[in-house]
């Protein structure tokens, strides 16, 4: 019984492959030897740089929270300095987007936007300075609805760490110095004060 299987394959082989038995066995064994070899040099090859890798990715620092800043301070965090997080705003409110580094940081797409309020920018779509503000008056409906997608986005993939200090306008200086003003007493009041007071002092004389 074994025999005639044998020898069945042997026709087999030769009606398909055109090849002797021995031919093709040895090329079959070949074949087997050379997978091995190429399965052991990329094996090798991956053991080998596994390591290395999972010690060149290092860990994220946790959020650090800054509070309240200024937008001169916010732009210390445009990830120019690897050591800092890699922060950028919408509306005021600051966004920690280092785990998006490849975006936003150095030679990423979006790299003009880190360490600015870019809302502007965002709501319209655009790459030019003049956009990257958090001056949002004068958009349209569409472009807020735009912005409010982004910030939607930002509120559920990155951590809030802090906003950006308002600068004090102009109007609410004047109001503040006007107020300063009122509150001390002008030089006529006092001197016409004091003359009422002196006035009656003579009459009870």
């Amino acid at each position: 019984m074994a025999l005639q299987l044998w020898e069945t394959l042997k026709e087999a082989i030769v009606a398909y492959t055109g090849l002797s038995p021995a031919t093709f066995f040895t090329l079959l064994a070949l074949l087997v030897a050379i997978y091995h070899v190429i399965s052991g040099l990329f094996g090798s090859s991956d053991n080998h740089q596994t390591p290395r890798n999972m010690e060149e990715m290092q860990p994220l620092a946790p959020p650090v929270q800054l509070g309240e800043i200024t937008e001169d301070e916010l732009k210390q965090y445009d990830g120019t300095d690897s050591k800092k997080p890699l922060l950028m705003a919408i509306k005021g409110q600051i966004y920690d987007v280092s785990q998006s580094r490849m975006f936003y940081g150095p030679g990423g797409p979006y790299a003009l936007f880190a360490g600015k309020d870019a809302s502007r920018a965002l709501a319209k779509m655009s790459f030019e300075d003049k956009d990257l503000t958090g001056d949002i008056s004068g958009l349209g409906p569409f472009e807020l609805d735009a912005l409010q997608d982004w910030e939607y986005k930002f509120m559920s993939k990155y951590v809030t760490v802090g906003t950006i200090k308002k600068a004090e306008t102009d109007g609410e200086a004047t109001g503040e110095t006007t107020k300063a003003a009122e509150d001390i007493p002008s030089e006529s009041s006092a001197v016409k004060s004091e003359e009422t007071s002196t006035s009656a002092e003579a009459k009870q004389e």
